[in-house]
């Protein structure tokens, strides 16, 4: 529990927790994936790009090997032309209600999963860029297999009357991170079947994407034309094959410490009792911060370069480290996660404290810093990065 870690860096004193965004991280994440797919390489920076940034990560990625930008609503869309970014970009969640004439406007192609969504996409003003989406196996978003030749003929007409044009056909698989699990093969296959049924109705898309970042690393026969990666740009793979580089650190200063006899009972509910005397350290940092409250009683921090447990309940605001016989001074930098490049918990070892999975807890934190008074983020290596057009 308290063998020190490899390495270790004692980082520079924080006067508030500080979430820091690595860009250059970013940048390696993306020429690894896009060097390991046989087609192009689509950038999904959905959910502020998985907390990291979306405009941020999309300008990295961009520079690095991406050629497209994926996100889920309109929403997410839009800004991204706002701030300057002229790559083509796919966003595929939208109500049939969306405001598909300001997706036309600005150039966004989207998604079409289902009749209705396409009746409305050609009724708006412009020439909407379509991918028609078809459910792989999932059963969420994309049309049905009962559904997909009637979408795919109603896609021809609407193209010859010039109120679309189907650039693509995308799909999703729902066990990639287990390659060799047979829902694989299945999605695979219907994907090849609706790709036929497409061209059989006289659609000719010239984007076929079906592989997410744990497909891109471990199965080629997914790639087609393009990949979608979201998850592996920030260094997260749900394959747990590839050694991607994670891209936030959180440090947090010490508010206070008091010494304890044995036996001394920490936070709600009296869960943790102290094994010894020993020293306690507060930190300002807790579950309205991002992290998740289900990793109390197994998460650890860094501090002195040492893995330190965390005990008790992790509070809204902050959690409390046993730092042992020794106490440290107020301020003491405590390094929450980070790459583990010094021994640092990263997102993964949270996520299996918590029972979740690594992109919630990103996302957690980087939604912790978007009114600025819960986490201060502050981003590092964009140096090399240009404005592109």
């Amino acid at each position: 529990m308290s063998a020190p870690c490899p390495s270790a860096v004692v980082p520079a004193a924080p006067t508030r927790p500080l979430l820091e965004v690595d860009l250059a991280a970013v940048g390696a994440n993306v020429r690894l994936l896009a060097g390991r797919t046989g087609g192009g390489l689509m950038a999904v920076v959905k959910a502020d790009g998985f907390g990291h940034g979306a405009v941020d990560v999309a300008r990295t990625a961009l520079a690095h090997g991406a050629t497209w930008l994926g996100v889920t609503g309109l929403a997410e869309a839009l800004p991204l032309r706002a701030a300057g970014l002229r790559a083509p970009v796919l966003s595929w969640l939208n109500p049939v209600g969306a405001d598909w004439a300001a997706a036309i406007a600005a150039d966004v192609d989207v998604a079409v999963p289902g009749l209705e969504h396409l009746a409305a996409v050609a009724a708006a003003p412009g020439r909407a860029r379509v991918h028609l989406h078809v459910d792989c196996g999932m059963a969420r978003d994309g049309a049905a297999p009962a559904t997909w030749s009637a979408l795919c003929a109603a896609a021809r007409r609407a193209e010859r009357r010039g109120e679309v044009e189907v650039v693509g056909v995308m799909g999703h698989l729902g066990c990639a991170e287990d390659p060799s699990d047979a829902c694989n093969a299945r999605g695979r296959t219907r994907f090849a079947w609706a790709l036929e049924t497409a061209r059989a109705a006289g659609l000719r898309p010239v984007h076929r994407h079906l592989a997410s970042t744990a497909a891109t690393l471990t199965d080629p026969r997914t790639h087609h034309t393009m990949s979608r990666v979201g998850a592996g740009l920030v260094g997260i793979d749900p394959s747990g094959t590839t050694a991607l580089r994670g891209a936030l650190t959180l440090t947090a200063p010490v508010v206070s410490v008091r010494q304890v006899p044995a036996g001394t009972p920490v936070g709600y509910g009296h869960e943790h009792r102290t094994a010894r005397a020993t020293h306690l350290a507060l930190v300002p940092v807790g579950y309205g911060d991002g992290l998740p409250r289900a990793a109390s009683g197994r998460a650890e921090v860094v501090v002195r370069g040492r893995r330190r447990p965390v005990v008790g309940r992790l509070s809204m605001d902050q959690l409390v480290v046993d730092v042992g016989e020794r106490p440290v001074p107020p301020g003491e930098p405590v390094t929450l996660l980070g790459p583990g490049d010094a021994g640092e918990p990263t997102a993964t070892d949270w996520a299996g404290w918590a029972g979740t999975i690594a992109h919630e807890v990103v996302t957690g934190l980087g939604a912790a810093t978007r009114t600025g008074t819960r986490l201060e983020r502050r981003v590092v290596g964009a140096a090399h990065l240009r404005s592109l057009a």
